[in-house]
């Protein structure tokens, strides 16, 4: 167990399996669900155990997009998709996208920024509006809403 923790101190990130409490709801296989970050973590939390949400699952929807950075074909895999019974009655399906804040908006110069890493970020963050407006796109040809949620959602 030690080596275990030890492993993880090191990551830069927390991955892990999901155990869901709840797995009649998930979609797919539930003991393949992959929390890729705290933030898919503490959505997949959320998902699993409130009564609201229907059925769920992670990374199951593939969508195609070009990217711009590379001149590609490539596939995205969205972080959720959810199926919801709003305060209404009516329900709504939605994929969502996990993502830092920062990660959401264009990335900023600054003097003490290397020109390497800013050139990186511009990188991801114009190979995520690639994936975003596809996956927008997506979600308007089959009647599902498509939207980003930061650690400001996360962490109310």
């Amino acid at each position: 167990m030690l080596i275990y923790y030890l492993a993880l101190a090191e990551k830069k990130y927390v991955q892990n399996y999901f155990r869901p409490i709840n797995p009649q709801k998930y979609v797919g296989d539930v003991n393949d669900i992959v929390y890729r970050s705290s933030y898919e973590l503490k959505a997949f939390h959320w998902c699993d155990r409130t009564s609201e949400i229907l059925e769920w699952s992670s990374e199951t929807i593939i969508i195609k997009y070009f990217d711009p950075t590379t001149n590609k074909i490539r596939r995205y895999f969205p972080d959720l998709y959810i199926k919801i019974r709003d305060k209404t009655g009516v329900i709504k399906r939605y994929i969502i996208e996990i993502k830092p804040k920062r990660q959401t908006e264009p990335p900023k110069p600054s003097a003490r920024k290397k020109s390497k890493t800013y050139l990186n970020e511009m990188t991801t963050y114009q190979k995520n509006l690639a994936k975003w407006s596809a996956a927008e796109n997506f979600c308007k040809e089959n009647g599902l809403e498509f939207i980003k949620i930061t650690e400001n959602e996360l962490f109310l």
